[in-house]
């Protein structure tokens, strides 16, 4: 599970589309809320908050909190700022690609001579990136947090046609550069006892 507390106290590398990447780490999403246009609220707006409440909550939810306080943050910085209510796909997409620089697994590059080497022997100057494995878990926690929040599920952004499109080619080129099969492994059903006959028919007047 992929955890996005190195990216609200990261303010280094800025991104060059103009996107603030500073994440106080005393941010947190509470009571500012912005309205879409059926009157909807949606609480994304960032407000400094140091304290919260001592509820137990999964792990799954404390996760999900975090990924939704860490979005609206970046909503928040975005330049030109943008609310929720406004947020698109395409915006879902730079996010994506904002979180790339802080990702720590290398994805080779065609030219790499470890390019589908699964272990490579030695360092190489390929980048980092995030996981897709990474990625997905964060869109499907994302996605599920913006309608716990008010959105509508055919308004949100997160399950944009644009999104998996990404994902999947993020899916598929990852696993090319670093020799690695994302394909799910069927589950193994139980072997299943054969069906019982019914009692034969004793006659009983022999």
């Amino acid at each position: 599970m992929v955890s996005l507390q190195g990216f609200e106290t990261s303010n280094s590398n800025p991104s060059s589309t103009g996107l603030a990447p500073s994440f106080p780490a005393s941010l947190s999403i509470t009571a500012v809320t912005n309205t879409t246009g059926n009157g909807n609220p949606l609480s994304v707006t960032a407000s400094s908050s140091s304290s919260t409440s001592p509820t137990t909550l999964s792990r799954y939810e404390n996760q999900k909190r975090r990924d939704w306080n860490t979005f609206g943050q970046y909503l928040c910085n975005h330049r030109p700022p943008l609310s929720l209510s406004r947020c698109s796909g395409a915006h879902v997409l730079e996010f994506l690609r904002y979180l790339d620089q802080f990702g720590k697994t290398k994805v080779h590059t065609p030219l790499c001579p470890f390019f589908g080497h699964p272990n490579p022997p030695a360092p190489c100057p390929c980048p980092l990136r995030q996981a897709w494995g990474s990625l997905d878990a964060l869109i499907g926690r994302l996605r599920a947090a913006f309608e716990e929040h008010g959105g509508k599920p055919e308004a949100n952004p997160f399950g944009a046609r644009a999104v998996r499109l990404y994902l999947r080619e993020v899916r598929d080129s990852q696993a090319k550069a670093r020799g690695i099969s994302y394909e799910k492994k069927k589950r193994k059903r139980p072997p299943q006892a054969p069906p019982s006959l019914p009692p034969s028919n004793i006659n009983q007047n022999q």
